[in-house]
């Protein structure tokens, strides 16, 4: 393991990315160390990880860590604290569509995500990782957080989570509106709200950003947007040091809650 790591040196602001080792995630821990930051890219899968930080070297750091497990998120905040002393920035971006039968098509998973059928285990396992593994984390997190003068959390959520876009019938995403994921994202956007609430006094912003409809292992890499577009909004979530609390914003701008 790392000695104390140059944070404590030479200032250099320090960002916690979950589920980094492919996707989204991935290029946000790239953006991040591309942009000066010590990246700690948490992966569920160790050696996942350590391969991805590798890829990206230089300042990133790769970090175990299964959002569904207390005890990874203990050890990952402890070893944070003692190498870094501080954390930044938080980018929950930890996520998984289904926790069905592995190998169907995004259309059998979507299919099997209606309120009338969804399978109750199906839901807690994919809730388990969307919903509370951004409390556990953040909860987990908020004592380094609040050591940064400049703290921020970025939850990433989805378009789909909208309320407003489902209650539009004219509305695309209406019809893929399920229990499983999209509602988890709905949660994600609360607990956003939530935090954001919470934490405005103390100068922790707190925002949710979708990606859109990005290729990924999320969808069977079915995604209209190449990973590149997809990431972009995020990373300019993750970047912006001095900007507002309590949003949610897509490729092209603000989203509705």
């Amino acid at each position: 393991m790392e000695n104390q790591i140059e944070s404590s040196t030479d200032n250099k602001p320090v960002a916690l990315v979950t589920g980094a080792n492919q996707g989204v995630g991935f290029q946000i821990a790239k953006a991040l160390a591309d942009n000066g930051y010590i990246v700690y890219l948490g992966s569920r899968n160790f050696s996942n990880g350590e391969k991805a930080a590798g890829e990206i070297g230089g300042t990133v750091h790769a970090i175990q860590l299964d959002v569904t497990q207390q005890s990874t998120i203990s050890a990952a905040v402890e070893r944070i604290g003692k190498e870094s002393g501080r954390l930044d920035l938080l980018v929950n971006n930890a996520a998984i569509s289904h926790a069905g039968k592995p190998g169907r098509t995004l259309e059998e998973t979507m299919k099997s995500g209606k309120p009338s059928i969804a399978s109750l285990d199906e839901i807690r396992d994919v809730w388990e990782t969307n919903v509370f593994g951004v409390i556990a984390v953040t909860q987990a997190t908020l004592p380094l957080l609040r050591k940064s003068t400049a703290a921020r959390i970025v939850n990433v959520s989805s378009g789909l989570g909208s309320l407003t876009w489902i209650a539009d019938p004219a509305c695309w995403a209406r019809e893929h509106f399920d229990v499983i994921y999209s509602a988890s994202k709905t949660a994600v956007n609360a607990v956003t709200m939530a935090f954001a609430i919470e934490l405005e006094g103390e100068n922790i912003k707190v925002n949710a950003v979708s990606p859109g409809f990005t290729a990924t292992a999320l969808n069977n890499f079915q995604g209209t947007d190449t990973l590149e577009v997809g990431s972009r909004e995020p990373i300019r979530v993750a970047l912006e040091t001095d900007g507002p609390t309590a949003t949610f914003t897509g490729p092209d701008g603000p989203l509705p809650w």
